[in-house]
């Protein structure tokens, strides 16, 4: 009954406004629940927790890791597909291995020195950042011209939700759906091509267990990402911090390090 009263509310404040108003309106209300001012004003982040990745829905393969995110300020003459955040995962409680993507390459960085990523991944990594939720609400909304369109009101997972197309100017698109209650996002759909196969792939990412992780600010402790409907990557956080003015040799690589040869 309540979910069904939600539903008629939501209908009801509708029919005041196009779906340009209500999916611009819901956006700014899950800004605000992440903390507004406060979420824009977040420099850096670090998740450390467990991680699990997946290979046709049998665990592949877990570790303890941590994952450090820098954001960039973006420049006048930024493109369309620039990228405004640097990071670093480690692997391991002595963080013995580590990949990063920086300056719009990827390494995977061990003890035999630093191996450039394969050119899939790393626009994997690049397309999927361009279309994270919390990305294009740091980096994105108040700089690009983003088309927010609302497909209304729906239940997921038996709660209620709104659901929220944003297109940019590339027309890519991604669907994100929020918690009509909490106005948080918990998940978002959106569809890339394999670079090889030229196939339609979907890549699919659940956010939960949202704690303030200081400041005011909300993020989620766990995320769940799927491909084509089959899990590939899980974490669960014990720790997120913010804020904490990491260095800049996080996310460079060492002038004596060995450049091995490029993965295939």
């Amino acid at each position: 009954m309540i979910i069904l009263l939600c539903l008629m509310l939501s209908a009801a404040l509708s029919l005041a406004e196009t779906v340009e108003e209500r999916g611009k309106r819901v956006v700014n209300e899950a800004l605000t629940a992440l903390g507004g001012d406060r979420f824009l004003a977040m420099t850096d982040r670090v998740e450390s927790g467990r991680v699990y990745s997946f290979y046709r829905e049998e665990i592949a393969g877990l570790s303890v890791a941590k994952i450090y995110t820098r954001y960039l300020r973006r420049p006048d003459n930024a493109g369309p597909d620039w990228i405004g955040v640097e990071e670093r995962q480690t692997f391991g409680r002595d963080e013995y291995s580590a990949i990063l993507f920086t300056g719009g390459k990827g390494y995977e960085i061990t003890f035999r020195g630093a191996r450039p990523l394969p050119d899939a991944i790393v626009e994997r990594f690049r397309l999927s950042t361009l279309c994270d939720v919390f990305y294009i609400l740091r980096q994105r909304l108040q700089k690009e011209d983003l088309i927010l369109e609302s497909r209304g009101a729906d239940i997921y997972q038996g709660e209620p939700i709104e659901v929220v197309d944003i297109t940019d100017a590339q027309n890519r698109t991604v669907t994100v759906y929020f918690d009509a209650s909490s106005k948080l996002p918990i998940r978002e759909v959106f569809y890339r091509r394999d670079s090889k196969t030229r196939e339609r792939i979907e890549e699919n990412v659940e956010y939960g267990k949202y704690r303030d992780v200081g400041q005011g600010v909300l993020w989620p402790y766990y995320i769940l990402k799927t491909r084509n409907g089959e899990r590939v990557y899980q974490i669960f956080s014990d720790s997120v911090v913010i804020n904490l003015g990491l260095k800049d040799s996080l996310f460079t690589l060492p002038p004596d390090i060995k450049i091995l040869k490029k993965q295939d």
